[in-house]
């Protein structure tokens, strides 16, 4: 693999990609997918039914966006799937997996506590919370838990999060948090509702700006080979670091935002957003595949370094 200038998805360098070259960058988003697929016993008559099930959604939703007729004669044109199916697929409507309770109580408690600038410390970093009011009326772990669901009780979570390591709790009766982002631990089901949203968003960021439907999203990542497993740990470290900080900068600036827009009911807040940063090392060659490294040896090749973009 070879460097070279920063390539974008929105067509910036004049050049419009052949059928041949979507196919291709298809089969790499594939690659780890299908992995996913195998590995939890999803079939490939599943994954088509699936698959055909998705392009009659979007297809139906783009249509009725534009304001245009639709029918299953114009459906079945566009994605090439005959009408005896559209009319049975519409008769049989998708259900949306939701995130559980308690996956949902814990992202946002943890935002809270990352993002909201009472439970901060001025350099960003989240405050330790006594587990009760202090009589100087500061934050605590119970207000910052009250604040987002008033559904629980504060020592139920408490709990759920100790056994979890999320958080300490200390002979003081402080509660330091040990993590900066929730992860659901032990329920599959929530792993992979965040699994799906975040691929989802990004990959609806780099739809936008191949499609050029106006300015580019920010879509960027740094790549390098011919590292050791040392460096690629070292490599995780940093990039979780700078990451964290770069996250809670964000979050801190979108809650501000949050409630501006709350208190101006003359301005719509009908929109939403995601930003977020990934890490991602595996050895030469896996593309995706997972597949344990051999050794450290190079190929004789050039190292590849360099800056890789997906916004313009």
């Amino acid at each position: 693999m070879s460097s070279g200038p920063d390539r974008g998805t929105d067509g910036t360098d004049g050049i419009d990609a052949p059928s041949s070259a979507m196919l291709s960058a298809l089969r790499s988003i594939l690659r780890p997918l299908v992995r996913l697929l195998l590995e939890r016993r999803v079939t490939f008559p599943v994954f088509a039914a699936l698959l055909k099930e998705t392009m009659i959604e979007v297809v139906r939703a783009r249509l009725s966006l534009a304001g245009r007729r639709l029918t299953d004669s114009r459906v079945s044109l566009l994605t090439g799937i005959h009408r005896k199916e559209l009319r049975r697929q519409r008769s049989d409507p998708a259900v949306e997996r939701r995130l559980s309770a308690g996956a949902s109580l814990g992202a946002l408690v943890v935002s809270r506590w990352t993002h909201d600038r009472r439970f901060v410390s001025e350099a960003g970093q989240p405050l330790a919370l006594p587990r009760t009011m202090p009589a100087d009326g500061g934050p605590s772990f119970e207000e910052l838990v009250a604040s987002t669901s008033r559904d629980t009780t504060v020592r139920s979570v408490l709990d759920e999060w100790i056994r979890q390591g999320l958080v300490e709790l200390d002979a003081q009766d402080v509660v330091r948090l040990r993590v900066e982002s929730f992860v659901p631990t032990g329920d599959d089901e929530d792993k992979l509702y965040f699994f799906g949203r975040n691929l989802r968003d990004h990959a609806a960021a780099g739809v936008h700006n191949l499609l050029s439907e106006g300015e580019p999203f920010f879509d960027r990542s740094v790549f390098y080979d011919r590292l050791s497993r040392e460096s690629v740990e070292e490599l995780r470290r940093v990039a979780s670091e700078v990451g964290a900080r770069a996250l809670r900068e964000v979050g801190q600036r979108a809650l501000e935002l949050q409630r501006r827009d709350a208190e101006r009911s003359e301005v719509p807040a009908g929109h939403r957003m995601a930003w977020g940063a990934y890490y991602h090392a595996e050895p030469e060659g896996a593309e995706g595949l997972g597949e344990a490294p051999t050794s450290d040896a190079g190929d004789g090749t050039e190292p590849d370094a360099g800056e890789e973009t997906a916004d313009a």
